[in-house]
Formats: structure tokens, sequence, C-alpha cells
């Protein structure tokens, strides 16, 4: 089924009701819940508009020889809304039962989940006894969760082990790459079933790193506004087993890059002294351009541009070349407990 925006809807697993807000990658839709105010991705399949009743079998019974119609109950909801967690539970690894005849699945649905506030560069490899392994490089944004591939269900018997490599994209730069190795047990594995954030559905679920140490002065929870306003867009989906969500062009450049600029002259170049305030602000905006350009080419969702508080010139002359870029989503000069005033928080 498909919806446009403005298509009032129901969750067909919750009965929360809410507003399509727009159209994501890979098939989903953003929707928005009032009664949590907040947005969430969403698979079209579950969902139905909101002017529809759910389908049920109706079961008749007779009295006197006559067939009376009993309306029907709608079955309780077996799920716990996870729309609500505000608690950060980190890196997380998903084995999503993809539907089939028999009662046991034929495989599984494999997700990344980030439900931190940071981006990770990630490489997971999956290790069998049977055949060679399997890997996947790539960037998981902040808030954000990734469909890797297929896990079948006969690879629980070829003793599976996972071996994950991350590391955290802060103000501060790339952190110190953090190590797992996470052996699968049919006998755990079974038992691990919940409700995973943002697929809202059953899973076996695994968690693999908790969030990083705080690098800023920030509170360490952030509260229902924050958290749930932000946009969980996620990468595309496919049935290949090799499947990359998200493309990342050079992932040493990226791992490398800085999400942060300091525009002040002395930092861009040594004979500032002899230029004149408008070669000076002519720099400033080539390398401010520059680094736009590789944050975009890069896929990284936002950076920091430091321009100092001054007369304000160089701000007023950024934002009006961010106003005039379609592919930033927004920007804004906040107090950051890093920055103060002298730095523009952008968002692609």
């Amino acid at each position: 089924m498909l919806f446009a925006k403005g298509t009032k809807v129901k969750f067909l697993h919750t009965d929360d009701e809410g507003e399509v807000r727009g159209l994501l990658e890979g098939g989903m839709v953003n929707v928005y819940i009032p009664k949590y105010d907040m947005e969430i991705p969403a698979w079209p399949e579950d969902l139905m508009r909101a002017e529809e009743r759910l389908k049920h079998p109706v079961k008749a019974k007779v009295v006197e020889g006559k067939k009376e119609v009993v309306e029907p109950v709608a079955p309780p909801v077996s799920v716990e809304s996870q729309y609500t967690i505000l608690k950060s539970l980190g890196i997380q690894l998903a084995f999503e039962p993809v539907d089939s005849k028999s009662e046991i699945p034929e495989t599984y649905n494999l997700y990344l989940l980030n439900d931190t506030r940071y981006d990770v560069v990630f490489e997971l490899k999956l290790l069998l006894n049977s055949r060679g392994p399997q890997t996947w490089n790539d960037k998981l944004r902040s808030v954000n969760y990734q469909r890797l591939g297929e896990f079948l269900y006969d690879d629980l018997n070829e003793s599976p082990e996972f071996e994950i490599d991350v590391q955290w994209l802060t103000t501060e730069g790339l952190s110190e790459p953090h190590l797992k190795s996470l052996k699968i047990k049919p006998k755990t594995f079974f038992s691990s079933l919940r409700t995973a954030p943002f697929l809202n559905r059953p899973v076996h679920w695994y968690r693999l790193f908790e969030k990083p140490e705080q690098t800023e002065d920030v509170p360490d929870k952030e509260d229902l506004s924050s958290y749930t306003k932000r946009n969980a867009k996620p990468s595309a989906s496919s049935s290949g087993k090799n499947y990359k969500g998200y493309h990342v062009p050079d992932t040493h450049e990226l791992a490398h890059f800085t999400p942060e600029i300091d525009l002040h002259i002395e930092k861009l170049t040594d004979s500032w002294r002899k230029l004149t305030n408008g070669d000076i602000l002519k720099i400033q905006l080539s390398h401010f351009e520059s680094f736009i350009e590789k944050a975009q080419r890069l896929g990284v969702e936002r950076v920091f541009v430091i321009h100092g508080v001054g007369e304000g010139k160089l701000k007023d002359a950024i934002a009006t070349r961010l106003l005039q870029n379609p592919t930033i989503t927004t920007f804004k000069n906040e107090f950051h407990p890093r920055y103060g005033w002298g730095a523009t928080e952008v968002i692609f």
C-alpha cells in the first residue's frame, strides 16, 4: 500500500495513530505520532489508513434456529511499543524472523542498530565453519539502523561468530577502535527474543557496545523532545545477502574526517597579516565550501563550522551560502558547551 504525505494512518501492532510526514529511502515512510510528539520510520505493511478497520473473521452462532452474527473482538496487542525508549542501548545486532510456511523460519533479516547520538564506522564479519567469512564495511548514522542482509536458520549449526570493529565519530574526531566477538549459540539465540528499537517488532537481539564515553559537556540523558524528534532515516533495503545500505566512497577517508572546521584566518594561512579584509573573507569561504563539499561526498550527517563571534560578517556569509544549498537540511547557531556562540551546526 502506498501512502502520500498527509495521510492519516494507524499502526497495525499498536493501534497508535499518526500522520505520514515524509517518504524515506527503501520504501519506508516517516510518521508523526501526536500521542508521543515524535516522528518514526515505518514500513507501509505495518500501517493502515486511519479510516479503515482491521478485518477479523466473523464467527456465527445459532440462536433458536436463527443465525446470529457475533461482532469480532480484535486480538490483544502482544508487542510492546518501543517508541518512547529514551535510554540509549548502544550498538545492537538483531535477527528478524522472516515469515515462512513452516513454524521455524528459514531466514532472518540481519540488522545493525545505533540508538546513540554518535555516528560510527564499522566492520562486521560473520565467520562460519563450512564457508569463508562474510564482511560488511560501512558507516551507521546516529539514531539509525541498517539492514545488512540475510542470516540462514541452518547457519546456527555452523558455530556462527560475529567479529565487529567500531570507531565512534564525534566532534573531537575519530575514537580508538573498539573490538568485540560474539558467538551465537542456538540455546541463547532462541531465548533472546525481544522488541527492538526502531523495528518495533520481535527479533533475536544482542547488545554489542554501549555508547562511547562523553567527549563533551552534555547531559548523559536526553529528554523526550530532543530524542524522539530525531529523524531516524533507515538505509535503503535490499534482498541481496551482500547488501550495503549506505555507501561510503572511501571508508579510510571517512574514518579520518574531522566533522568540524576552524575558519579563523590564522588557522588557514601563515601570511594572513598582509591580507585585506576582503581577501580574508574569500579564503575563509573557499575553505568553508570545500569542507561542506567533502562532508557531503562522504555522507557525514552533521558538521560544525567555527567562525567566531566578532562582527558577524563571516557567520552571515556562511548562513547565506547554506540557505542557497539545497542539500542542507537545516543549520543553527546556538550556544554549545564546546564552541560557545562561535560555531554553526550544519545538518545534511
